[in-house]
């Protein structure tokens, strides 16, 4: 793969880190239902962002996917149904509860001996092969 960037190094010091520093809940089934407790805080935050704070607001529709737009240019057609932008409270909030979203994912990782480097780089291969057509 060549020589890791600064970045990279960045990713296998956090996994290290959690290997660390994950002394409770070591068992995979502690791992998996506090990923799922992550998962769910941060539903939570953007959903307190909408209706507590109001930085942002979520308005809903049905995507249209007019006929006469080309497959390259779907993108610029579809809509994330986000307005507005977070505060930096909320910003602030939702970082640390997709940091821990990552802490509990990496040590589940860890417990199957899992590289999340090479987890990125599969992925970004696979996305970059497939190009627009993976559709997710």
């Amino acid at each position: 793969m060549g020589l890791k960037s600064m970045k990279d190094t960045a990713l296998d010091s956090f996994q290290y880190t959690v290997s660390e520093l994950l002394i409770r809940n070591k068992s995979i089934l502690d791992g998996m239902t506090k990923l799922g407790d992550s998962n769910s805080r941060i539903n939570r935050t953007i959903s307190k962002a909408v209706t507590q704070c109001g930085c942002i607001r979520v308005n809903a529709k049905k995507q249209e996917y007019p006929e006469d737009v080309e497959f390259d240019n779907i993108n610029g057609v579809l809509d994330s149904h986000v307005e507005g932008h977070l505060c930096s409270s909320c910003r602030d909030l939702l970082e640390k509860d997709v940091g821990r979203h990552l802490f509990y994912l990496t040590s589940i990782c860890n417990t199957l001996d899992l590289n999340l480097y090479d987890i990125i780089i599969k992925e970004l291969d696979r996305l970059q092969m497939l190009g627009r057509y993976s559709l997710r």
